[in-house]
């Protein structure tokens, strides 16, 4: 490697530093809940031509890949001869941001002295948006909250303040949407800071140079991936809940010399509640997949991606038009990567994981005080939203992992932020015995949560679960994980999606999903049963029926764990 190459790779490491300071800041000093506990975001900078040279390490696919393509919109819309320094630009287009209402997109151009040198981008998922609210209830776009067209946000320096009234007065929680807005335009701020501070101490007048370097690499390490694979196809398909009737996906992955195709034909038609899903959204999670399985190390930039070609027909719940509804459209979204890896299982053995959770365990509660009875002073009310995760899928050679979000990589919010943000209680958080399915690997765990309001208080509950009537399925011979679960404490039923009403004083008992197993169950080592009945993982009942493991050995497991040699 010459003197140049090694200037470069430092400069590429730095670049990747810088924007992950970025999306720092905006964790640091973001207001909503989504942001500031579970990470849902992302933070990248960009040429001038608008192509993604470094993403943040922190961040979801669905923001980080799907905003990769947003800029070239921002540029479009804003026009070359009208972008200056101190601009900032914002929307949150579900077309041309991230896939949702709810999704704030911040571009600002970024200058090194005098001279335009990109962008700097980065997306958040607010609470509040307006409209009936974070759910699948709507019928079209324009219930789901108020639109933001890509516009300046602030013009040479300057706040549209006709924008910000107009937000304000569109919203449920508006210091709390302004603050973030403002928390997006500052950390595009602070990259614009170390960027220029990073190009004097290199001596660059643009970036033409290192991002010409990073495509260049990326690309060949990408290609040389690729290469490696065997030319063929495969077809990989998935049925999910949907919201009133099972939405079944499918996919066609075809490895090339130069490139891997992966079409969407044959996935049901769009739903009419908000469950659909942009085709930028859908590109994201399927490249996702894609680059998990083939080039996982290959840092995420507009040459990276482009090997991997992601295409659906229009008007199919994954390539969704305006104005369908779209604010769920993760819990389609996040099913993408399993049903990829569905095909990708039968070209590439023994490579991806059993299918898992999937699409988050996401609940909103929306609290007022009560209307059955006089409500004490102290009631209010409050938008809280829940960040919450299932197991994921067994890999060829591991376990799945407990709890963990997985494609969305986002974080569980803790008991303690949630019950900060407004008067609801979490009664109960804990793992799910025996959720993970039996195999030579065991699926991840779900949870089990329990939620209710303080007193005083009732609410509205929108769920956004899938798995309720098809469970992640075990591969290669495993079972599957279990399904969700959803009721109230009074006995009256609920539904997996969609906003539902719980009076004063009731609560919502969740069982959230495991991940399917990999591998027969009578092929996993007795020693791991033991632990994983030692731990609570899995009880007496299933170590014995679906491990086959010796009454005597669970004896001798429980009796440890009764006289505290096992803790």
């Amino acid at each position: 490697m010459n003197t140049a190459s090694v200037a470069y790779q430092v400069m590429w490491n730095r670049l990747i530093s810088v924007v992950e300071e970025q999306a720092q800041a905006l964790v640091r000093t973001a207001f909503s809940t989504s942001v500031r506990e579970a990470g849902d975001l992302s933070a990248g900078v960009y040429n001038a031509d608008g192509l993604m040279i470094a993403q943040a390490v922190t961040g979801t696919p669905g923001h980080v890949n799907a905003m990769a393509d947003a800029v070239a919109h921002f540029i479009r819309r804003i026009g070359r001869d009208n972008i200056h320094r101190g601009d900032v630009y914002i929307t949150n287009d579900p077309w041309e941001g991230t896939g949702h209402l709810h999704d704030i997109t911040i571009v600002s151009p970024a200058f090194h002295g005098d001279r335009f040198v990109g962008f700097f981008a980065c997306t958040a998922h607010v609470v509040d948006i307006g409209g009936r609210g974070f759910g699948a209830d709507a019928n079209s776009v324009y219930e789901e909250g108020i639109y933001i067209p890509i516009m300046k946000f602030a013009a040479r320096g300057t706040v549209d303040k006709t924008l910000v009234a107009m937000l304000r007065g569109n919203v449920r929680e508006p210091d709390q949407l302004i603050g973030d807005i403002y928390a997006l335009a500052s950390c595009n701020e602070i990259g614009q800071r170390r960027l220029s501070e990073m190009m004097t101490e290199f001596g660059l007048d643009d970036l033409t140079s290192v991002a010409d370097y990073i495509f260049a690499n990326s690309r060949r390490a990408t290609l040389e991936a690729i290469t490696k694979l065997p030319c063929r196809s495969a077809s990989g398909e998935m049925r999910i809940d949907g919201y009133d009737t099972p939405i079944d996906l499918r996919c066609r992955v075809t490895i090339a010399a130069d490139h891997i195709a992966c079409d969407f034909a044959g996935t049901s038609g769009p739903d009419p509640k908000g469950i659909n899903v942009p085709l930028v959204y859908t590109k994201a999670y399927a490249c996702y997949a894609l680059k998990c399985a083939v080039a996982a190390e290959i840092p995420n930039n507009a040459a990276s991606l482009e090997p991997f070609r992601i295409t659906a027909p229009e008007n199919t719940i994954v390539n969704a038009v305006h104005p369908a509804p779209v604010a769920l459209r993760h819990v389609i979204g996040h099913m993408i990567p399993d049903t990829v890896f569905a095909a990708l299982d039968q070209l590439l053995p023994a490579t991806v994981p059993a299918e898992g959770a999937g699409c988050l365990c996401n609940f909103q509660v929306s609290l007022r005080p009560r209307s059955d009875a006089p409500a004490p002073a102290s009631a209010r009310r409050s938008e809280v939203l829940a960040f919450n995760s299932g197991g994921t899928g067994a890999r060829p050679g591991v376990d799945g992992l407990n709890a963990t979000a997985f494609p969305s990589g986002v974080m569980t919010m803790p008991v303690e932020a949630t019950e900060h943000a407004g008067p609801v209680i979490i009664w109960r958080k804990e793992l799910r015995p025996d959720s993970g399915g039996a195999g030579a690997m065991r699926g991840g765990l779900g949870q089990y949560m329990e939620v209710g309001a303080k007193e005083g208080h009732e609410f509205d509950f929108s769920a956004m679960f899938d798995r309720v009537h098809h469970p992640a399925r075990g591969r290669q011979g495993a079972g599957q994980g279990a399904p969700t679960t959803i009721k109230r404490s009074d006995g009256k039923a609920m539904r997996g999606k969609g906003k539902q009403f719980v009076p004063h004083g009731a609560r919502v008992a969740l069982a959230f999903p495991g991940g399917g197993g990999y591998g027969p169950a009578a092929d996993r080592d007795p020693e791991m049963v033991k632990r994983d009945l030692a731990r609570g993982y899995i009880s007496a009942r299933s170590a014995a029926l679906d491990y086959g493991l010796a009454e005597a050995d669970i004896t001798a497991v429980l009796r440890a764990i009764k006289t505290g040699e096992i803790e």
